[in-house]
């Protein structure tokens, strides 16, 4: 056994949603692969933790202090989608539908895994609505029993603010992680919103 091709396929195989088998056949892609071609995929992943960042608004990644969303005149920035990590809004993003900006948690809750409500970015999320004083804030979390407690724990939070509070519509499938939702049923599940809590009038 080539010592160094082993080591690259345990690499490989530490990637989700790479077995051992795609980690082979990725690693015998890459040795049959033009070195320079190595050498640029090799920069970029090494390069990757430097270049980007947590945009300071609304802590999705960006190579910016401030994200191409959160800066754009183009955006609703009095309508804020809330949802659990950057994968979420390249999700809704994809859908073509939603002009608002985001608020990514950085998670959701999940006690049993040593995700506490203080591991989140909950305590920015009531500061930024109490100071930028949005309209709505829609509870994107996904359908897990995991999101559904952070969902509720949110509008609990939120609950004494001047906001309106909605969630995705019930069409999500159950127990699916928003990253994995078609375009289909994540546009519609925007579109038929549905209020929580929080103030009942309309913006």
């Amino acid at each position: 056994m080539v010592q160094a091709l082993e080591k690259l396929v345990e690499e490989l195989c530490s990637l989700p949603t790479i077995g051992r088998k795609s980690a082979w056949r990725l690693a015998l892609f890459m040795l049959e692969r033009p070195a320079e071609e190595l050498t640029e995929l090799a920069q970029s992943i090494a390069t990757i933790k430097q270049k980007i960042v947590h945009c300071r608004v609304c802590y999705n990644y960006s190579e910016r202090e401030t994200c191409a969303i959160c800066s754009s005149a183009n955006r609703d920035g009095g309508l804020i989608c809330v949802v659990a990590r950057p994968t979420d809004v390249f999700a809704v993003e994809r859908a073509g539908r939603y002009r608002g900006a985001y608020h990514v948690l950085g998670g959701v809750l999940s006690p049993i895994n040593g995700i506490t409500a203080d591991k989140l970015r909950l305590a920015e999320l009531v500061a930024r609505v109490k100071n930028n004083r949005p309209h709505e804030i829609i509870l994107g979390l996904g359908a897990s029993a995991e999101a559904e407690t952070t969902a509720l724990y949110c509008a609990r939070l939120l609950s004494g603010l001047p906001v309106r509070i909605t969630r995705l519509a019930r069409g999500l499938p159950a127990g699916i992680e928003l990253e994995y939702v078609d375009q289909l049923t994540l546009s519609q599940a925007l579109h038929e919103r549905t209020q929580v809590g929080g103030q009942s009038s309309q913006p």
